[in-house]
């Protein structure tokens, strides 16, 4: 006989799996809809640009700051050039169309494997991994993040690049990171987080969470954490070398940029062509500048070591 508090256990799961699912297609769809648009006005690397603060800043050194933002996020992390120090099995986890991944093979010669939801992106991926002449090295698929279709302790850099932002379950994301990263491997992630809190806060304040609401709504997020939170998870799973740092300024030119391609004319009618969740993302870019310049949000990276 199945108890009333059995009953509405069961109910309260079934619950969280359906809103786990309707994210996963919405997350999947609205990249199937926009990968094509970020691709015809941005290029294949689908994620923020590391920038000087002090300098102008023209379109033409946008592709380059994104480049710099995967040198950046390795530098931080203290991978080097040295080639007895250098990964040879990445996963790319979020891979989009797999602008990481082939820049990162190509660096290190290295095998490298993406995981994304989008079947849209994991198409393009692939073709471009072919196009590139990398076909043999670099290789993508759709697969969930906290299911990821690897054995443990497989892959020497684990690389989350603007991927964690969508993880509904931060500690289940974080333990799969650690899971596929071989002893002495190096976890990498780069994200959207919001402001840590202070001592005498035990929550956002209201405009805070309305604001992160609305962004939340378009770009299929689930509820944001802080730097610190994933510090803690880290460190919960005992990894050596934690380190993080609020790269928010470094990225503060990157938001006006996009707004700016997407309303010319090349950008309005890719927009037109790409669906009305694609133009759902467009219409709220303006609050993620104000997330930003208010300090509620802020672009972090976090960096870790897996025990030898």
């Amino acid at each position: 006989m199945t108890t009333h508090g059995e009953t509405a256990a069961t109910s309260t799961l079934d619950a969280h799996m359906h809103r786990a699912c309707s994210l996963q297609e919405g997350i999947a769809e609205f990249y199937d809809q926009s990968s094509g648009l970020w691709e015809d006005i941005w290029g294949d690397h689908m994620h923020h640009g590391f920038y000087d603060p002090d300098s102008n800043v023209s379109g033409s050194d946008h592709p380059a700051a994104q480049i710099r933002m995967i040198e950046e996020s390795l530098r931080f992390a203290g991978i080097t050039d040295d080639p007895a120090k250098q990964p040879k099995t990445i996963v790319d986890v979020g891979c989009g169309i797999g602008g990481s991944s082939r820049y990162l093979a190509r660096k290190f010669g290295a095998e490298c494997r993406g995981i994304t939801l989008s079947p849209v992106q994991t198409g393009r991926a692939n073709v471009l991994a072919k196009y590139e002449g990398l076909a043999d090295k670099v290789s993508f698929q759709v697969a969930d993040a906290l299911k990821q279709p690897f054995p443990d302790g497989q892959f020497d850099l684990v690389w989350s690049m603007e991927s964690g932002e969508h993880m509904p379950d931060k500690a289940k994301f974080v333990n799969e990171l650690a899971r596929v990263a071989a002893p002495g491997g190096t976890i990498i992630i780069v994200t959207w987080c919001h402001r840590d809190l202070g001592p005498s806060e035990e929550d956002l304040e209201p405009w805070e969470k309305k604001l992160l609401n609305r962004i939340c709504n378009a770009y299929y997020l689930p509820e944001w954490c802080s730097t610190s939170d994933y510090v803690k998870l880290l460190q919960s799973l005992s990894l050596q070398d934690i380190k993080a740092a609020d790269w928010s300024e470094r990225v503060a030119p990157f938001w006006p940029a996009v707004i700016r391609s997407a309303f010319t004319w090349k950008g309005f009618i890719s927009l037109l062509r790409s669906g009305l969740k694609a133009i759902k993302g467009a219409l709220v870019m303006p609050l993620m500048i104000q997330g930003y310049q208010k300090g509620v949000i802020k672009f972090a990276i976090i960096t870790c070591r897996k025990p030898e």
